[in-house]
């Protein structure tokens, strides 16, 4: 079982929902990020950025941020340094991105995704482990290397 965390914004409330209380049902530590009741004036990066950060961390081994279309919680959980998330909505994005690219937050839209095919896509998501291959170590280490230089940049 795994330690993750998840957080959404009204947009995908309720798939969060069902989706912690699914995961925690099966064993799984759920962290709820929020929200925590249903606001529709509520922004995505008041709950995700938080997410994102302990992923990064390493607080959690995985993350799941929901919004209605997943674009904005994928965009938002990638400016945290050392998140690798992507929007999901297939089985093979689903392993691939985890044994490839070492991907430790799917980004799901609840306008996109029922329930019934998020849950597929996040038990994928979490039975997938990272290859550690060669070549994909290497691409990752291009890609923290970026980061560190775009962290510099900014405090420049």
């Amino acid at each position: 079982m795994m330690r993750i965390g998840i957080a959404a914004d009204h947009g995908g409330f309720a798939l969060k929902e069902h989706l912690r209380d699914a995961l925690g049902d099966e064993g799984h530590q759920v962290i709820d990020f929020g929200p925590f009741r249903l606001d529709p004036a509520d922004d995505y990066p008041d709950f995700v950025v938080p997410l994102a950060r302990a992923v990064s961390r390493g607080d959690l081994e995985r993350g799941i941020a929901l919004c209605t279309s997943g674009v904005g919680a994928s965009i938002v959980a990638n400016k945290v340094a050392g998140v690798r998330a992507a929007l999901i909505h297939d089985d093979f994005s689903a392993r691939q991105g985890v044994e490839d690219d070492n991907l430790n937050v799917i980004c799901l839209g609840s306008r996109v995704v029922d329930y019934g095919r998020a849950r597929v896509l996040v038990r994928m998501f979490l039975a997938a482990r990272f290859s550690a291959a060669e070549r994909h170590l290497r691409r990752l280490a291009k890609v923290a290397e970026l980061e560190k230089c775009f962290r510099q940049e900014e405090t420049k």
